[in-house]
């Protein structure tokens, strides 16, 4: 099944957003404005789109996997988590970055990807005494290779 978004551009200076099938299910977004970060700077990074995703999904936003060696910047949240309630005609997105040296990233540099995912289904917890399925060792008990 094909989902429509409904997509702003805050700039015509960026390309357009492409999905290009069977190559990668990631959708790469771009710098909408030059960014200049010194060493131990902070920045939101304007992504120069806002977009009204489909109901029941939720956009993830995460670096593309040659931004760091590219531009020696990291996302400071790991990944961005975009729900559908944010879709209203000034809520660009950004990616907000941390640089780990001096860096220049130009107008248009592809710099952060995102997919949509369907929203967690509703849940409920309830509470036990025990789990029934068994243990693995704790926290970091799989090894080292």
């Amino acid at each position: 099944m094909t989902e429509t978004i409904e997509i702003k551009y805050f700039t015509d200076k960026i390309e357009k957003l492409t999905y290009i099938d069977g190559k990668s299910d990631w959708i790469d977004l771009r710098a909408a404005e030059d960014v200049s970060l010194k060493q131990g700077e902070f920045r939101l990074i304007p992504l120069g789109v806002a977009m009204k995703l489909p109901a029941g999904y939720e956009a993830h936003i995460v670096p593309r996997s040659s931004t760091f060696k590219n531009f020696g910047i990291i996302q400071t949240n790991h990944q961005g988590v975009v729900d559908g309630s944010y879709c209203g005609d000034n809520d660009q997105w950004f990616m907000p970055v941390y640089a780990v040296r001096d860096t220049q990233i130009a107008l248009n540099d592809r710099i952060c990807q995102f997919r949509i995912v369907e929203n967690q289904p509703k849940i409920l917890f309830k509470e036990v005494s025990s789990l029934s399925g068994a243990d693995r060792g704790g926290f970091g008990s799989t090894g080292k290779q």
